[in-house]
């Protein structure tokens, strides 16, 4: 079988017809070698099948001269009877289970003698075994060589089908795809100005390689592209193939595990030798974030063939061969975040760092999935796509156009067009999931506990707000609620949930953390105002979580409560884990208590508004802020304004 593999892997660099004139002369050298027996030889044998033939023997002993049983142990062995004065054998064939009662029932119980046919008599009468009622010696010896063949001659209609398509074989499913058959352009790329500016300098280092030999840098200028997920890695790729106007080999990182030890470097090796055969070439490793973690960490020393085999490819020996093949790879993950191999990063002389596509440049990609689509079926005019923006912050490109297909899915189905109501919807079918009233249609108390958490989220939502003596106006304005629910959303695990938009700004202080603390104690701070410390539910699970891991963040990780600025958890060990891990509690309490001091100031306001969300499930911003207006001009003794 590795001959066999040698013997591929060179007729790879054939021209196509030569390989297809050396697969036919291999064929018809095993044609001649294959024996044909002659007509002539089987003129001296009557072949049949009929079992009567052995059952008349001891009627017809007196002219038999000899019986034979040919391949006793074989599914049909032959019994070769000779009978006196006659010229030709006789040869019968028979399924062995009714050999086996032939011989007892019929030739011992007769005594008809007999004996077993020996290597050396069948050597002679090889035609005895054959069957004489072929239409032709030529077509059943072709049958025969077919038969015993079929998996080579398999194999070579599969190497004859690869050749055609340009496919190579044993790698990976790679293919060849040449400049024309790409398709966008760097436009498609909307914003992302500094990505762009990165892209144009590569491709100026590409085109003009001569002004880069003049410093002695001769080497291909390989490519490493990182970023979250959805951001454009991929079509980058294809889009500089097509710029340079040079062909594509693209393969998933996952191809090159095949299971088989050294299968992902025969695998790159098929590759690279494609990519040379093209002279000029650019192949893609699309999720290639394995072969960049350090190599050593296991103990069987093949785990590491791959890398290897990569590094080799990317820096091996300096020669003439793949001076022209770019290797360019993708990954979600950079040094930053995980450790990498030091040696596999220094073959990359350019990387190209993706982001999340700030307020901006989301306004400006959801106008251009829009455009795309009829103008009939967007009501422009009543739509606010900077709103939207603001929604979706942290959503990449995929995910933004996501959003508007799913839009468009609900404009469909409703007979109406995409507005800014629309496109909210959508964001929150994309990113929540399908919501349903059915869960807590007739659970009264249940919904009625879920509303009094909601609204205990979003009163300590506002309540560092109010707290600045900002008007209800004011309020809303900087306010990021989108909406209060009771409806369950099974992708979360909620029965309830409040809707937020989120700020690009991730540079969060010591107060943003606090304050996000205490919006997540909101819902069991009110829980424990409205059915005491014994009546918190285990919906408070989630809130409590994440809690629990901002202020791990606070005090392990970022040291925000102590003089000295250390990463605690590098000093986890006896005194230092329970010292940190009494602070984490001790702030904690001091957070909750805060909380539910607060919450206490904004008892009789969700008792208000929990009516209306029980009898609407949902409560839009502009519901919740006109409802509080209503209630401040009933009663002035409600105060916004709570102090601390």
């Amino acid at each position: 079988m590795q001959n066999f593999f040698v013997f591929v892997r060179s007729f790879q660099v054939l021209p196509r017809r030569s390989a297809l004139f050396v697969s036919l002369l291999i064929a018809a050298l095993a044609l001649s070698v294959y024996q044909v027996p002659q007509q002539s030889e089987y003129s001296q044998v009557i072949y049949s099948q009929d079992i009567s033939l052995i059952t008349e023997l001891p009627a017809r002993r007196h002219t038999l001269d000899y019986l034979l049983l040919a391949q006793p142990l074989a599914d049909f062995p032959h019994y070769i009877i000779k009978y006196k004065g006659q010229t030709k054998l006789v040869s019968v064939k028979i399924p062995q289970t009714t050999q086996v009662s032939l011989e007892r029932e019929v030739l011992l119980r007769n005594a008809i003698p007999y004996s077993i046919a020996s290597n050396d008599w069948l050597r002679d009468h090889p035609q005895t075994l054959s069957d004489p009622e072929a239409p032709s010696s030529i077509w059943r010896s072709l049958n025969v060589f077919f038969q015993k063949n079929i998996i080579g001659i398999g194999l070579l209609v599969l190497l004859f089908f690869l050749i055609k398509k340009n496919l190579p074989p044993f790698a990976g499913g790679a293919k060849i795809i040449q400049p024309e058959s790409l398709k966008g352009s760097m436009d498609d790329l909307i914003g992302m100005e500094d990505i762009k500016r990165e892209v144009l300098h590569l491709e100026a280092m590409i085109n003009q390689r001569h002004l880069y030999k003049s410093h002695n840098m001769d080497k291909p200028f390989n490519v490493m592209l990182t970023g979250p997920a959805g951001t454009g890695k991929t079509k980058l790729a294809g889009y500089l193939a097509k710029k340079l106007n040079i062909p594509l080999i693209q393969i998933a990182g996952s191809n090159l595990e095949s299971g088989l030890v050294g299968g992902g470097s025969k695998t790159l090796n098929a590759i690279f030798k494609k990519a040379c055969a093209q002279k000029r070439c650019l192949i893609f490793l699309d999720e290639a974030q394995s072969l960049f973690m350090p190599r050593g960490r296991s103990e069987h020393r093949w785990d590491d063939d791959t890398a290897n085999t990569l590094l080799g490819l990317l820096d091996g020996i300096k020669s003439t061969e793949g001076l022209e093949v770019i290797w360019m790879v993708a990954s979600n993950f950079d040094e930053a975040q995980s450790a990498m191999d030091e040696a596999m990063l220094r073959r990359f002389a350019v990387k190209i760092n993706f982001r999340l596509p700030n307020r901006a440049e989301r306004n400006e990609l959801l106008s251009v999935f829009l455009r795309r689509k009829e103008a009939s079926v967007v009501a422009w005019d009543q739509l606010n796509l900077d709103d939207v923006a603001a929604v979706t912050a942290n959503l990449s490109p995929a995910l933004l156009e996501t959003v508007v297909d799913r839009a468009s899915l609900i404009a469909i189905e409703e007979g109406t067009q995409i507005d800014t109501s629309i496109l909210f919807r959508a964001f929150e079918r994309s990113t929540l999931g399908l919501t349903d009233r059915a869960t807590l249609a007739n659970k009264d108390k249940q919904r009625e506990r879920v509303a009094i958490h909601e609204l205990g989220h979003f009163f300590m939502q506002i309540d560092p707000l109010l707290k600045q003596g900002l008007s209800l106006d004011q309020v809303k304005e900087q306010s990021t609620l989108l909406k209060i629910s009771t409806e369950s959303v099974s992708k979360l695990g909620a029965l309830g949930f409040v809707l937020s938009s989120t700020s690009d700004d991730d540079l969060h202080t010591l107060d943003d953390l606090e304050n996000e603390v205490m919006q997540l104690y909101g819902g069991v701070a009110a829980e424990e105002l409205f059915y005491g410390s014994r009546g918190i539910s285990v919906g408070s699970q989630n809130d409590i979580q994440k809690a629990t891991a901002r202020l791990e963040l606070m005090i392990n990780q970022l040291s925000m409560y102590s003089p000295s600025k250390l990463d605690y958890r590098q000093l986890r060990q006896g005194e230092a884990s329970m010292t940190t891990l009494n602070a984490v509690e001790k702030k904690s309490d001091e957070l909750y208590r805060k909380t539910l001091k607060s919450i206490t100031g904004y008892e009789s306001l969700i008792v208000e508004l929990k009516k209306s969300l029980m009898e609407q499930y949902v409560l839009s911003k502009d519901e919740v802020f006109e409802l509080l207006t209503t209630s401040q001009e009933k009663s002035y003794e409600v105060s916004f304004t709570i102090t601390p």
